[in-house]
């Protein structure tokens, strides 16, 4: 008798989580089917874990070198273990073949980056990166390797791997928009895939392999030379902010510069938090200008509905731009008359599913000089 009171009780509290659990599988089946945003925010909140990748660039890690290029190894070090305590540290090849592939990446993955083979990234970066065992990719320029006492030598650079992967930053660092004198555009993109290609000759023979990855030198490229690089088979890297998804222009992807003005832990976190804004029909397509050119506004859409577009900004020069918003196009005021050097227009919106995580997407601007000359 006992034992059948039992088993009457075990069988009532089996009914009633029974009940529970299939009324939240019909109420979700119900959401879904009516399309509520909560049903699509569950769906999004999984593909944002699994498809974004933040990517940091550095340069110096010194005290002697030009502050706006520059972290101390302090700072590097509070960087680093801030990373450690809070993100998924993921080798970039690792990043970017998911990526490509629609895989999965560990939630709140970032890539380290550095552009220019600096002996101080051995001196002062590396022990801290080895301590936390955290791989990195150095962008470096062959033809000045072992000519400076500020860059690395050959033999450095074989001591640092396998934590640090080489990659590919032109063969000399040149400006890649200059054309030479009476240099058609076709002369002009041959003659600096010949630079591009002589330094990947260079790097793979001094290291052993080939990622075919650039990272565009000041940040500067243009549609051609973005296009001519993913038909040979090369992935570029610009100096834009945004983070990484699979839909991401492979010809261009953004990086967050990480020291100077921007070193400050505060509002790196935002920047780290971030995600890919999945931006289309993007009008003007080209980033490359000239000083008689105006921009008049950016358009661009956005379809993904974890995107809060009622809460867009839009910023350039530290000043909040108008836009108006039909649907999901985005149309942005910015009335503004190009001047010589790298601007750029940064747009952000907050996700519906992580309030405290905000999408971003970075525009930039190459101006040349009235002489077609690009600043350092």
């Amino acid at each position: 008798m006992k034992n059948n009171m039992i088993l009457r009780t075990w069988a009532t509290k089996l009914h009633k989580h029974l009940h529970k659990a299939l009324g939240l599988i019909f109420t979700m089946l119900a959401l879904t089917t009516t399309g509520s945003i909560h049903a699509t925010t569950l769906d999004l909140k999984k593909s944002i874990n699994i498809n974004n990748l933040v990517i940091l660039q550095y340069h110096h890690v010194s005290t002697e070198t030009p502050k706006s290029t520059s972290v101390s190894p302090k700072v590097f070090s509070e960087h680093m273990a801030f990373l450690a305590a809070n993100y998924h540290i993921i080798d970039l090849a690792d990043a970017i073949t998911k990526l490509q592939n629609n895989q999965s990446l560990p939630n709140k993955s970032v890539a380290i980056t550095f552009d220019d083979g600096y002996i101080n990234i051995l001196e002062n970066a590396h022990p801290i990166l080895k301590k936390h065992n955290f791989p990195y990719t150095v962008f470096i320029n062959p033809a000045i390797i072992n000519e400076s006492r500020s860059q690395l030598t050959w033999q450095q650079i074989k001591q640092m791997q396998p934590l640090a992967t080489f990659a590919n930053h032109t063969l000399d660092h040149v400006h890649l928009l200059t054309n030479t004198a009476n240099e058609n555009n076709k002369q002009w993109l041959t003659r600096v895939m010949n630079n591009i290609n002589q330094a990947e000759q260079i790097i793979a023979e001094k290291v052993g392999y080939s990622k075919k990855w650039l990272a565009f030198p000041y940040g500067e490229y243009n549609t051609a030379l973005k296009q001519q690089l993913l038909s040979e088979g090369y992935i570029g890297f610009g100096q834009q902010s945004g983070a990484v998804g699979a839909f991401s222009d492979f010809g261009a992807l953004p990086r967050y510069p990480a020291a100077g003005v921007y070193a400050n832990l505060d509002s790196l976190k935002t920047k780290l938090d971030s995600l890919a804004m999945p931006v289309n029909d993007l009008i003007p397509v080209d980033t490359q200008y000239s000083p008689t050119q105006s921009l008049s506004e950016l358009t661009f859409s956005v379809v993904d509905k974890d995107v809060r577009l009622t809460a867009l900004a839009c910023y350039f020069k530290g000043q909040k731009l108008e836009f108006k918003k039909v649907k999901n196009a985005i149309t942005v005021s910015v009335n503004h008359q190009l001047t010589p050097g790298r601007e750029r227009i940064n747009c952000t919106a907050p996700s519906n599913g992580f309030p405290s995580r905000y999408y971003w997407f970075s525009y930039p601007m190459f101006t040349a000089t009235s002489k077609g000359e690009y600043l350092d």
